[in-house]
């Protein structure tokens, strides 16, 4: 069973909605879930916001620390997620931010990436290492984050919503 699927089937078991927003990513994460047969029964929608600004507008990331930090941040990612969440109305949110390249952003080395996931008891945040190319990063991120709601839901060490805000760890190579 693959990463998407094996979230929906968890999503289902609690009787969980799920929503998604992405950055880099560009929408791969809300197609790789979709893809998957009654996936409607769990996921109640997607942002893509590629636009810092529509992060910003839309999402509800706090202006300054955009400014102060810029679009690729593990406080970014974690406000992406509580933003889509609320805003489409989820029991569990997810997102991506990051540099997929080719160039660095924002003084962020190209694969630097943030996912997070937020649920009913607070919020996680993962950096993992993602390598590769272009290609390679964005896939890998979506392994990352699909990988680390699988953990947050399973209630694996180290990945659960409720251990503090904004924690950040590492992940080995995804990709």
């Amino acid at each position: 069973m693959n990463l998407a699927a094996e979230v929906l089937v968890l999503l289902r078991e609690r009787g969980a909605t799920l929503a998604v927003a992405e950055s880099l990513t560009g929408g791969l994460v809300a197609a790789e879930l979709t893809a998957v047969p009654g996936a409607s029964q769990a996921v109640r929608g997607s942002v893509t916001a590629y636009a810092t600004a529509v992060k910003r507008s839309v999402l509800g990331v706090d202006p300054r620390l955009l400014e102060e930090r810029g679009a690729v941040d593990p406080q970014v990612a974690e406000e992406m997620a509580r933003g889509v969440r609320r805003l489409l109305g989820a029991d569990y949110a997810i997102a991506t931010t990051g540099v997929a390249g080719p160039e660095p952003q924002d003084g962020k080395a190209v694969g630097t990436v943030y996912v997070a996931v937020v649920g009913p008891e607070g919020s996680t945040a993962v950096r993992p290492a993602v390598t590769g190319d272009r290609d390679g990063i964005r896939k890998g991120t979506v392994d990352a984050v699909l990988g680390l709601l699988r953990d947050t839901l399973r209630g694996a060490p180290g990945a659960r919503p409720d251990q503090g805000r904004g924690s950040v760890e590492e992940q080995g190579d995804s990709g």
